[in-house]
């Protein structure tokens, strides 16, 4: 009998996966403009880590800002995550400008290394005039104020610095940022980050958790191929230049007709620019070019271009 028992829990044993743990601190790199690419792989990275269940998640960033609507959606996916998410500001001579200040600020923890900086806030026009007090422009400023308020103060940060970051643009260091309790520490990098949140309790969706972050493997996560590339296009250099571009070619393709070669990459400038802004979502951008890659197959038929338009 003891025979048979021995047998059965040999065969259990070796029937149950062995125990895995997924606890991790991701740290995801933020390097340059916040994009709707940027938004992407931010908003795919928390998902994940959530899925995963893992421990903690650090956004090591140096921004210098970016699109509101890419800020936002980042900001929401923080919102609503159960597992804390850090932003580090680092390495030295990094910083978090506009809406990486809203991002440190909307985190449940907010860290820099020495040498980094925070603030100037203020939203800027893409296209230019920036600085113009119109009805228009002191909306938008009054409502990005309310809301960096509305996230310092569910972090319990300095609101009016926080709003003064927005309306005059105000840009401190991290050993001013930590005096101000804009954030909550300073730290050389993402090891002793770790470190120093241990133990800390920190409000999430689901509640309260406490943070056991002192001796886990720590994984970086960057950008794939397809979402560096999307990166570059939604640079807003770059988007500026693709709309420029957009309009000068169908200009010259209406003015005159049957040259080919401006149109085509007008029409394909003008929806890669409105992808960059934010005005197309990527589905629809790659929708839109799918139908007039098809509309140029068809042209080709019908057209004398010398494979142009098929090309």
């Amino acid at each position: 009998m003891k025979k048979y028992i021995g047998l059965l829990l040999l065969i259990g044993f070796l029937a149950t996966p062995p125990a895995y743990c997924k606890d991790l601190v991701v740290v995801v790199k933020i390097s340059g403009a916040i994009t709707p690419a940027v938004a992407e792989f931010v908003s795919h990275e928390i998902s994940q880590a959530n899925n995963d269940q893992e421990a903690l998640i650090v956004l090591h960033m140096d921004t210098p800002g970016g699109l509101d609507t890419s800020m936002r959606q980042i900001i929401k996916k923080i919102q609503s995550s159960h597992v804390p998410v850090a932003s580090f500001v680092a390495p030295s001579g990094s910083r978090a400008a506009s809406a990486g200040t809203f991002i440190t600020i909307a985190s449940h923890i907010a860290a820099m290394a020495p040498g980094t900086n925070i603030g100037a806030a203020h939203p800027v026009n893409m296209m230019g005039g920036g600085e113009s007090k119109t009805t228009m422009e002191q909306k938008i400023v009054n409502d990005a104020a309310a809301y960096i308020r509305s996230l310092a103060e569910l972090r319990k940060r300095n609101a009016y610095w926080a709003e003064l970051a927005v309306v005059k643009s105000v840009s401190i260091s991290a050993e001013e940022a930590m005096r101000l309790n804009v954030i909550d520490l300073i730290a050389g990098d993402v090891k002793a980050l770790a470190l120093a949140v241990d133990g800390r309790e920190v409000q999430v969706a689901s509640g309260l958790v406490t943070l056991k972050t002192a001796n886990l493997q720590i994984v970086y996560h960057e950008m794939n191929a397809r979402q560096k590339m999307l990166d570059i296009i939604s640079n807003p250099n770059v988007a500026y230049l693709l709309m420029m571009l957009g309009l000068v070619g169908l200009y010259f393709e209406l003015s005159n007709p049957g040259l080919i070669l401006p149109g085509v990459i007008g029409a394909i400038s003008l929806i890669l620019a409105l992808y960059a802004m934010q005005t197309l979502p990527i589905n629809y951008a790659g929708l839109l070019l799918i139908v007039f890659g098809m509309i140029l197959f068809i042209a080709e038929i019908n057209v004398t271009s010398y494979g142009l338009l098929a090309v």
